[in-house]
């Protein structure tokens, strides 16, 4: 897949991009919502021009399916559901906190011994939180936590466990020293290739995604639980 248009509205940012075999050629941002009901629908207009007046044909939507924010969530997934069924292409679901720690390594010299602790915050002092080696595999699977200072214990005793994400500063009073923070992490439509590339090797692309839901945590852990979260 050359040209892919990319959809990221998990948490307050609202971000759209056009990647060209990884390289992003277009991008909209607002870093300051949430407004993702306003801006959403324009900066996917301009993307779609930008890439007609290019030259482009988009062969597939990447879409963020969360964890994340119910509303920014449902309206992402729809209007990228839209765009496949209008345009007969795939959709490729991209998770929220694997983008972020993706975009770390990216943007980051870490320790090789580094643990990546993606958050994302779900109000008071709860967040939604993986772990992660600095080879993207998963050592803590995504999980709702409510932070005190048990959380973590063994992770936090390796002193190389990185915390980032929106729901990551507050937890820095109660995780202690044995923490390090990265600021200004992001989930952004630009930094999903690696996370699309994935995707397509493992086959996790939707050719028919009529019945594709966004990840809502909260619902899978009282599924699991089988009690109300």
């Amino acid at each position: 897949m050359k040209t892919i248009l990319c959809i990221e509205t998990s948490t307050r940012p609202c971000s759209v991009a056009i990647l060209v075999d990884g390289i992003a050629v277009f991008t909209k941002e607002e870093l300051n919502g949430p407004s993702h009901a306003s801006l959403l629908g324009v900066f996917v207009q301009e993307a779609t021009m930008y890439a007609k007046d290019n030259g482009l044909t988009i062969d597939a939507v990447a879409v963020s399916c969360g964890p994340g924010s119910y509303t920014g969530l449902r309206i992402g997934v729809a209007l990228a559901k839209g765009i496949c069924f209008g345009m007969d292409i795939p959709l490729i679901p991209i998770q929220t906190l694997p983008l972020l720690a993706s975009t770390v390594l990216n943007e980051q010299q870490l320790p090789a011994d580094a643990l990546l602790c993606p958050m994302i915050d779900a109000r008071r002092m709860e967040v939604y939180s993986e772990i992660y080696t600095t080879n993207m595999e998963v050592v803590k699977p995504v999980s709702a936590d409510i932070i005190d200072e048990q959380s973590y214990l063994d992770y936090r005793a390796t002193g190389a466990l990185y915390l980032f994400g929106d729901g990551a500063e507050k937890c820095l009073e109660k995780l202690g020293e044995e923490v390090d923070f990265v600021k200004e992490v992001l989930p952004l439509a630009r930094n999903m290739y690696p996370l699309i590339q994935k995707a397509i090797s493992e086959g996790k692309v939707l050719n028919d995604p009529a019945y594709f839901e966004p990840f809502y945590l909260k619902e899978f852990v009282a599924t699991v639980s089988k009690k109300p979260f």
